[in-house]
């Protein structure tokens, strides 16, 4: 598709005289810059009413937009919302390249002593600071350049949660079965010392044993292991098992740069992007130093070759090559993650991390902002990864399971407003490709935020004894169960007793005790 434009009748002394003003080296670059500054103050103009008459200069398309016609075309497109084939966005352009020209021009009027040079900076560096400011999404990264595949199993996975308390009849929790629940997410909330942690940790070795070692799982732990709490957890490990990653002490066999496209270089940048925004939101680095590790970043993409991902230390030399001697929280922050060695730098992709069973025990004594930064990289890693997969599909009625991503002490997640946006989306999306996620958490208050309540994303909730168990329009509130079974809820809580548990169950009676 082609079209020449002509501006109005009215705006052709004034492509003239700004041109001059401005001191371009030729005309059509004040038509392109009308447009963008009218574009940019987000005003939607109508072909009826705004369309000016076409008296005026004339541009053929390739002299007009040079060698950028197709951003042109998609920054229109993207803020009318049409397709690129549209008739009418040649029209659209014009109504823009007008109201632009008539809006510069007002400028210049209105303001005798305001430069040229004046215009293009503040213009520039308004642009710039947009840039800076943009949300960067959560969505995944698309990597066209994946190797990593994850078989999923879609038989029958059964779980046994515990035994009723008279009858010790055994109840069961069908994780993949679609005809009875919708997701396999599970929210488990109770105190230290009531079963949690055994239960979460028997449901994971069912997992296992049920889908015959085909559906692997991750442990997060956020608070670290105690050296007695490891030997206690040894049997677990060997069942399922499960390697044990005690960081910093041992690096986790993941470079978490690895979810970026290091081929596709729209990829690339967008999840480079990714990778600095998580960054900056848990380490607190300002504006400035968000740039310097941007440009690091890609420094450090640009000098590996056959396709290599840089480690953290290479990020940290570009950083320290921009920033020189000076003190700074960014430096901080890369000096710990590459001198820790948290990860590892290189790492089997074909081998991925993701086919084996791990315990990543985090150690209370990292610095926060280490802590939580890493936690994320390898959060976002997994999603990102995931998302890049085919659908596991639903053979009969079982959801194909690849994976359960556990997350204790959950209520850590809770507190940043970009972890919880984050969750919410997993929550929602990496559902169908198989992959459950279990929430612990010592109390409810934490699953119901005010944007988002994320107990109603886990279908299954288990509650043991917590400390405000006369709350009782929470505690629904986390089941997800109504009146009818609230004053049941209400006796069980009232009486329940280490070991036992409450749950929303569909194969069991909701609100009632059973033995976990």
């Amino acid at each position: 598709m082609q079209f020449n434009i002509k501006t109005s009748e009215a705006n052709k002394v004034v492509v003239q005289e700004l041109t001059r003003r401005i001191n371009l080296p030729s005309e059509n670059h004040i038509s392109r810059i009308a447009f963008s500054y009218s574009l940019a103050k987000g005003e939607k103009l109508n072909l009826e009413t705004d369309l000016k008459d076409s008296k005026g200069k004339e541009y053929k398309d390739d002299i007009l937009f040079g060698s950028y016609r197709d951003y042109y075309i998609a920054l229109t497109c993207q803020h009318y919302g049409l397709y690129k084939t549209d008739a009418s966005i040649g029209k659209y352009i014009k109504m823009h390249i007008d109201h632009g020209l008539e809006l510069i021009n007002r400028l210049f009027e209105n303001n005798k002593s305001y430069s040229g040079l004046d215009f293009l900076l503040e213009n520039v560096a308004n642009g710039i600071e947009a840039l800076e400011d943009a949300e960067i999404s959560l969505d995944a990264v698309k990597n066209f350049n994946q190797t990593i595949k994850k078989s999923y199993y879609a038989d029958a996975i059964r779980i046994l949660v515990g035994k009723e308390i008279d009858s010790e009849e055994q109840i069961f929790f069908n994780l993949n079965d679609t005809s009875i629940h919708n997701n396999a997410h599970v929210a488990v909330a109770g105190n230290s010392g009531t079963g949690k942690t055994y239960f979460a940790n028997n449901f994971l070795k069912q997992v296992v044993e049920s889908s015959k070692g085909e559906v692997n799982f991750i442990y997060l732990d956020f608070k670290g292991l105690k050296k007695e709490d490891e030997q206690s957890l040894r049997p677990f490990f060997d069942q399922t098992k499960a390697v044990y990653i005690d960081a910093p002490h041992t690096p986790f066999p993941l470079n978490p740069l690895s979810f970026i496209d290091n081929v596709n270089e729209k990829n690339k940048i967008m999840g480079i992007n990714k990778f600095v925004d998580i960054i900056e939101a848990y380490s607190g680095i300002g504006k400035n130093q968000v740039q310097t590790l941007r440009d690091a970043t890609r420094d450090a993409f640009a000098a590996k070759k056959n396709g290599g991902y840089p480690s953290f230390n290479d990020i940290f030399n570009f950083v320290l090559d921009a920033e020189g001697d000076k003190a700074s929280k960014l430096r901080e922050v890369l000096q710990s993650l590459s001198e820790l060695e948290l990860f590892e730098s290189k790492v089997d992709l074909k081998n991925s991390f993701l086919n084996k069973n791990h315990y990543l025990s985090l150690s209370g004594d990292l610095p926060k902002a280490v802590r939580f930064t890493a936690v994320f990289l390898l959060i976002n890693y997994i999603y990102n990864i995931f998302m890049n997969m085919e659908n596991a599909p639903i053979e009969g009625k079982y959801q194909g399971m690849r994976y359960v991503l556990l997350i204790d002490e959950a209520h850590v997640i809770f507190k940043e407003k970009k972890s919880q946006d984050l969750l919410e989306k997993i929550l929602r999306e990496i559902r169908s490709k198989g992959v459950s996620v279990v929430l612990l958490s010592q109390g409810i208050e934490e699953f119901n935020q005010p944007s988002f309540d994320f107990s109603s994303m886990c279908e299954t909730a288990f509650l043991f004894d917590i400390k405000d168990k006369t709350n009782l329009k929470m505690m629904s509130k986390f089941l997800g169960i109504g009146e009818k079974e609230a004053n049941k809820l209400k006796s069980s809580m009232e009486k329940i007793q280490k070991y036992q548990v409450v749950s929303n169950l569909k194969e069991f009676r909701a609100g009632e005790l059973f033995r976990a």
